[in-house]
């Protein structure tokens, strides 16, 4: 087994194993937060799909350079990122129309990295400098529109959110840190550790967040829930 599979492999057992540790703490999620909390089961869920798709060589296309881009790996991003979002703004009680703009602008800046992997200079940069503004744009969301709604919630649902808000966008902007030093860009680091690092910030990201905003849920007091709603007797 070469690296890049074993780092593949890796991160499908990671993923699966953080997917596990997730459903069983639907146990201790109330049930009126079971349909919120499923998108954080689904995020390491999808990851799961796509990383055994690279561990098996498929999704793998050479880019116009000659470096290889797993389509995977993007497809993952486009629907977990997203839904990442949408937990977010769900559970600062964001409005439905704010939370559609980020969500829009997230998948967007997937879009511009997918395509800019594959194309050659300067319209690489140019879709890079594009995806940037884009996840300026969903920073700017977190921190004004979801954090306004956190706050006029409140308690522990505003103090969780900024945990949870500031955890998933620490790690996210190591993304473009890597995507820019990758083979698909700059070159400083190879296929292979490129695969590591994005198997290890992967998991971190999809899973660990998950488990931040359960121990969350177990943390609370009885009298109140994230988002404000009495905890069932």
């Amino acid at each position: 087994m070469d690296s890049i599979t074993l780092w593949f492999t890796l991160g499908t057992g990671g993923m699966t194993l953080g997917t596990l540790l997730l459903v069983a703490g639907l146990r201790y999620v109330p049930r009126t937060d079971w349909r919120r909390y499923a998108i954080l089961i689904a995020v390491p869920a999808i990851a799961v799909v796509a990383y055994a798709l690279m561990a098996l060589g498929i999704g793998g296309v050479e880019s116009s350079t000659g470096e290889i881009a797993f389509i995977p790996r993007y497809v993952d991003w486009l629907l977990t990122t997203p839904l990442h979002i949408i937990y977010l703004g769900l559970f600062a009680g964001a409005a439905r129309s704010i939370i559609a703009r980020a969500t829009v602008l997230q998948a967007a800046t997937i879009v511009f990295g997918l395509v800019g992997a594959l194309v050659a200079s300067p319209l690489k940069w140019l879709l890079y400098v594009a995806g940037l503004f884009a996840f300026a744009g969903v920073v700017y969301y977190a921190y004004v529109d979801y954090d306004e709604a956190a706050t006029t919630q409140g308690g522990n649902t505003a103090a969780l959110y900024s945990k949870l808000r500031a955890f998933l966008v620490v790690l996210w902007l190591v993304y473009p840190l890597i995507w820019i030093a990758g083979p698909n860009a700059v070159g400083l680091m190879d296929v292979e550790t490129t695969a590591l690092v994005v198997a290890y910030i992967d998991i971190v990201s999809k899973v660990g967040l998950g488990l931040i905003a359960l121990n969350g849920h177990l943390a609370f007091t009885d009298a109140e829930t994230p988002g404000g709603v009495p905890a069932d007797d």
